[in-house]
């Protein structure tokens, strides 16, 4: 991974968007007002699961590098310091090249990952006792321990260690990925006699692993450990399981998070697979962060022991910090998820149904633990409620809950209103400063004619059955670079499917395709299919005047400036072609 990539896996674009424009989420995205026009209605579009971002007002898109290039007035070189201090990324350790750089490191370090993944799956097949457990003890169908890779790691003091060695791994390679420890002995493998939970990024990539103790193995030791920090490996960031589980979160609209990572898998088994686990309580408002960019929606389900309580209470701030809306799932007749599921797994999919907004399940948890009737219970009722109550950013909502504390404590809503006022309250960091462009500055012609290109494009792009209107168009009627490269991507390829990331001849300008295709999405998706011929044809004709504008503007200043009558007279002649074009 080079800086720019490790920069944009630790920061959320609407993160860094979100400190200088007031954005707001619709759905999938969020909006706010342009910061180069004087629109009141918001037609700044950020889109979290595409990293990019979009101003139909004034036609400008990218990433969040582009963005703050422009905002700051920055080149890449100073978007990227700035946005590397942000993300905590020492810039250094990408300066280096070979064996010794990081991103070598990184690379070896997913080699060897993804081989001892390998030699686990393995290991595993051979291991009766380990395959019953995951057989038959949890219920896992053979396709589930495929599909979730699950391994064995043997009980022996250096079999990955030997295996890797023999395909050349080093032992400072093994050691950087988390696989060994070193001994007075010597290396010695990391895990033993344990099964073996492989950990992947979003995209899949290995990354760590779990391992967990099978219950033949004495007991002193932890019944979980996972790989140590690393190169590759950020238990603060690692949201296991969403990279099997993306999809089905973007159609549910919601993502359930529960405790332990056999719990997502038993889920995933029983079909409802929009589950994730964080690093088992231990949940982050990074964790909350990446969620956020596929849903607002977030429902959690710690198991309902005291430290599984605890830690949800301690994810509620997390969760009105990271602006995300919390729902507490209720286990009545299990511990967890897993025994929920083996029991009936209706069970499950109605307890995330009944799952309880955050607020709510800490009144009723407070309600049932404190005496409402004494001054000392009232006190620490409202002291254990009205923090959460502060950041609720609706007031008619933050009014709700204050008439309903104020119900139950048998005082004036007055009095509740007034202590939630006395106290430190929701803090909001100021927007920073945006050093606006002048439109002067901007050839509002251009644009407006680049606007055109990526509204055609878009609609060319994401729907095969219109691109009969590009026919007879050509190359020269679309600016160079990323318009043009997609015009003649779709003129070579007609019955592309319209999936972007599909087309791997486009992945040079992959940021363009995701801004036109986020055009598509928020402007013409849900049109019906004679409403989009029309907005595509007329799209064309405008596109088609414009380009003969601009073309004859051209021709004019030549014609001025020549003396060649020959020549002359072949830009007439080209006049006249531009003609026939509109016609």
């Amino acid at each position: 991974m080079d800086a720019v990539s490790e920069v944009k896996s630790r920061l959320n674009i609407e993160d860094v968007i979100g400190e200088y424009i007031q954005l707001k989420r619709t759905g999938r995205n969020f909006k706010g007002l342009s910061p180069w026009t004087n629109e009141r209605t918001p037609s700044f579009i950020v889109s979290p699961e595409k990293q990019i971002w979009h101003d139909f007002s004034s036609g400008k898109g990218g990433d969040m590098f582009s963005f703050v290039m422009d905002v700051e007035g920055l080149d890449f070189k100073e978007a990227l310091q700035l946005l590397a201090r942000k993300a905590g990324v020492d810039l250094d350790q990408f300066k280096t090249s070979g064996q010794n750089g990081a991103s070598e490191r990184k690379k070896q370090a997913y080699a060897a990952l993804e081989l001892a993944t390998k030699f686990y799956q393995k290991q595993l097949i051979a291991n009766k006792t380990a395959l019953n457990y995951l057989r038959k003890k949890r219920g896992f169908t053979k396709q589930a321990i495929l599909d979730w890779r699950l391994g064995y790691a043997p009980h022996t003091t250096g079999a990955l260690t030997d295996f890797l060695t023999k395909h050349g791994f080093t032992t400072d390679e093994m050691h950087a990925a988390g696989l060994i420890t070193m001994r007075r002995a010597g290396a010695g493998d990391m895990f033993r006699g344990r099964i073996m939970i492989p950990l992947a990024d979003n995209r899949g990539t290995i990354v760590g692993f779990t391992a967990r103790l099978l219950e033949s193995t004495p007991t002193e030791a932890p019944k979980y450990i996972n790989t140590p920090q690393s190169a590759v490996y950020d238990k603060s960031r690692q949201v296991y399981g969403l990279h099997l589980a993306k999809e089905a979160i973007r159609k549910a609209g919601y993502v359930v998070v529960a405790e332990g990572n056999l719990d997502v898998i038993a889920s995933h088994q029983a079909g409802v697979k929009n589950v994730v686990a964080s690093a088992g309580t231990a949940m982050t408002q990074q964790h909350l962060k990446i969620l956020k960019r596929f849903t607002g929606d977030v429902r959690l389900s710690f198991d309902a022991d005291s430290a599984g309580i605890a830690a949800t209470e301690r994810v509620i701030p997390l969760a009105n910090a990271a602006e995300v809306s919390l729902r507490i799932i209720a286990l009545a007749d299990a511990k967890d998820p897993d025994e929920l599921i083996r029991k009936d797994p209706k069970k499950w999919q109605k307890a995330i149904d009944d799952a309880q907004y955050a607020p709510d399940w800490l009144i009723e948890r407070y309600s049932a633990e404190l005496d409402l009737k004494t001054a000392p219970g009232k006190k620490a009722f409202t002291n254990a409620l009205l923090s959460t109550i502060a950041r609720l950013s609706d007031p008619v909502e933050q009014e709700h809950y204050l008439k309903r504390i104020a119900e139950l404590t048998d005082t004036s809503f007055e009095a509740v209103r007034d202590k939630l006022k006395s106290g430190p309250g929701e803090v909001k960091t100021p927007l920073r400063r945006i050093v606006k462009t002048n439109s002067t500055d901007v050839d509002r012609e251009t644009r407006e004619y680049q606007k055109l290109q990526d509204h055609f494009l878009a609609m060319m792009l994401m729907k095969p059955n219109l691109r009969g209107l590009l026919t007879n168009m050509k190359a020269d009627f679309f600016s160079p670079d990323t318009s043009r490269v997609v015009f003649d991507f779709l003129k070579k390829n007609p019955k592309f499917n319209g999936e972007p990331k599909l087309a791997a001849s486009l992945q040079d300008i992959s940021d363009y395709v995701k801004v036109i295709s986020l055009q598509f999405e928020e402007l013409y998706k849900d049109l019906p299919q004679d409403d989009l011929e029309a907005q595509a044809l007329g799209l064309k004709h405008r596109l088609l005047q414009r380009y003969v504008k601009t073309q004859k503007h051209r021709l004019a200043q030549e014609m001025v400036q020549t003396a060649d009558e020959r020549k002359l007279k072949k830009l007439i002649a080209d006049a006249d072609k531009l003609n026939e074009l509109i016609k």
